[in-house]
C-alpha cells in the first residue's frame, strides 16, 4: 500500500508528537507498505530549527525505508497569539506544492496529521485528486485549546473557526484521535460515528524500562543518591500549567532531600526559570537526545503531570507514555471524569488542576514512602507493557488503514501488502 503521511512535526530523535509520527511511518515501512512524508525540518519543542537543517530550503531524505520531503517555514522564537497562526501559515503553503507534487505517486492512503489543522485542506485534497483514502489524526484539538487557553479571544472568531473545523473534519472519511473523551468531543462536533476512531499513542516499552541502579543523570546534575528527584519533561508552553509545580519547588526550598528537575524547552521556561531557577534545590536542563532519554526518564523518583484544567480533554499529554513505561511513580492533574484522570488514577496519584497546596501534599507524602513509589511505579510499568505497546497499538492501526480502504475500495486488494507497486 502507498501511504502518505502529512504533518508539520517529524523528528524520531526527539519526543512528543514528531517522535510518534516517525515511528508510525518506519513501522509502516518496515511492515513492506510504501511511506512518504511531507513534513517540516525539526524545529519543536525549542523553536528553532534544528542544526544541520534549513528554515529556508526544501530537502528530502531517506531514513530507515521513509522517503521524507521537508518544506521550508517560518519559525518565531514567542509563538503566541497572530505569531502562531502565521507559523503554522507558513508551512501550510510551503508545503503545498511538495504535497500536490505526490498527486502523481498516487497515494492509497493520505493520513494528516493535526496539529496543524492547517494542513487538512492540502491534503483531503490530493486524497480526492487520487481517489485516495482520507485520513485525519489529532493530536490535539488545536482550535478548542487556542481559545480555552486564551491564546485566541473572541467569540465572533471562535464561532467561526469551530464552524469551518466541523465542516473540514467532515470532509474527511475517518478522523482518529487519542483517548476516548477526544473521540466523544469529535462526536459532538457532529462527526459520524462510524468515521471516527480510537488510535492511542503508544510507550517503547523495550527501550523504555526500569534501571535497577540510579540514573547517571544525577551525577551530571550533583544531585545526592538519597534525594528524592520529582521531574517534568516536555514541552514549557501554556497549556501545561508549569506555574503550579514552580510554587512547589518553592514550597520545598528549604529542604535539601527533595530535588525538582525542569527537562525541556518552549515560551513558558523563560518564567519558570526566573521564578525558581536560582533555588538550591532546582534544575533546568534542555531536552535530551533520544538514545538518553531512557537515563532521563529513570531519574525522576517522581514524575509530574501539571496540566491547566481548561486544556482538559482537548489534549492528552504524549508524555504520560513515557512516564509510566519507565516504571516511576507518576503524580498528574486532572480532574475527575477526563481522560487523564482515568488513565492515572488507578496507578498514580491524581490532584487538582490548579492547586499548588494539593500537589505539595502528594509530593509530600510520595517522598516520604518509598514502598508506594515503588507500587505505583509497577502498575504503571505493567499498564504500559499490557496496554499501551508501541507493536499493539500500530498493528491494530495498520489492520485498520488495510479493511477501511479495502472498504472504500470495494476490493479487498488493498489488503494486502504491495511492497513492489
Amino acid at each position: 500500500m502507498k501511504i502518505l503521511l502529512y504533518g508539520i512535526n517529524y523528528a524520531p530523535e526527539l519526543t512528543g508528537i514528531g517522535k510518534y509520527t516517525a515511528e508510525m511511518a518506519e513501522t509502516l515501512a518496515a511492515s513492506g507498505h510504501q511511506v512518504r512524508v511531507v513534513c517540516a525540518p525539526p524545529y519543536y519543542p525549542e523553536w528553532r530549527v534544528a542544526t544541520g537543517f534549513s528554515a529556508f530550503h526544501y530537502a528530502n531524505e531517506w531514513r530507515n525505508g521513509v522517503h521524507i520531503w521537508r518544506a521550508p517555514l517560518w519559525v518565531p522564537s514567542r509563538p503566541k497569539g497572530a505569531r502562531r497562526i502565521a507559523h503554522l501559515a507558513s508551512f501550510a503553503l510551503s508545503s503545498f506544492p511538495t504535497l500536490l507534487r505526490h498527486a502523481f505517486w498516487r497515494p492509497d492512503v493520505v493520513v494528516c496529521i493535526a496539529p496543524s489543522l492547517m494542513n487538512a485542506p492540502a491534503g483531503w485534497l490530493v486524497a480526492r485528486l487520487t481517489g485516495a483514502y482520507a485520513w485525519l489524526h489529532i493530536q490535539d484539538y488545536e482550535v478548542d485549546a487556542a481559545f480555552s487557553l486564551g491564546m485566541l479571544t473572541g467569540s465572533l472568531l471562535k464561532r467561526t473557526a469551530l464552524a469551518l473545523e466541523r465542516v473540514l473534519l467532515k470532509r474527511f472519511d475517518t478522523v482518529s484521535t487519542i483517548s476516548g473523551k477526544m473521540v466523544e468531543h469529535a462526536l459532538r462536533k457532529g462527526i459520524e460515528q462510524g468515521k471516527v476512531v480510537r488510535f492511542s499513542n503508544w510507550a517503547d516499552t523495550e527501550s523504555i524500562y526500569p534501571l535497577e541502579r540510579h540514573s547517571w543523570l544525577r551525577e551530571e546534575l550533583s544531585i545526592h543518591d538519597t534525594a528524592t528527584v520529582v521531574l517534568y519533561s516536555g514541552n514549557m508552553g501554556a497549556k501545561q500549567g508549569l506555574e503550579v509545580l514552580a510554587a512547589a519547588a518553592i514550597a520545598f526550598a528549604k529542604r535539601d532531600d527533595v530535588v525538582f528537575v525542569f527537562c525541556g524547552n518552549g515560551p513558558a521556561r523563560e518564567g519558570i526559570a526566573a521564578s525558581c531557577s536560582n533555588l538550591p534545590n532546582c534544575r533546568f536542563i534542555d531536552l535530551q537526545p533520544l538514545e538518553r532519554l531512557n537515563e532521563l526518564l529513570n531519574l525522576a523518583d517522581i514524575h509530574v503531570l501539571p496540566q491547566r484544567a481548561d486544556a482538559a480533554d482537548l489534549v492528552m499529554p504524549s508524555k504520560l507514555t513515557g512516564m509510566l513505561a519507565s516504571g516511576r511513580a507518576v503524580i498528574a492533574m486532572a480532574s475527575p471524569g477526563t481522560e487523564l484522570y482515568e488513565a492515572v488514577s488507578p496507578r498514580g496519584v491524581v490532584v487538582p488542576p490548579g492547586e499548588a497546596s494539593s500537589l505539595v501534599s502528594a509530593i509530600e507524602r510520595l517522598v516520604g514512602n518509598t514502598a508506594e513509589r515503588a507500587r505505583l511505579g509497577a502498575a504503571g510499568r505493567e499498564f504500559a507493557q499490557a496496554v499501551l505497546s508501541r507493536d499493539a497499538v500500530l498493528s491494530d492501526f495498520e489492520a485498520k488503514l488495510c479493511a477501511l480502504r479495502a472498504d472504500a475500495s470495494g476490493s479487498s486488494a488493498l489488503a494486502v501488502r504491495r511492497s513492489d507497486s
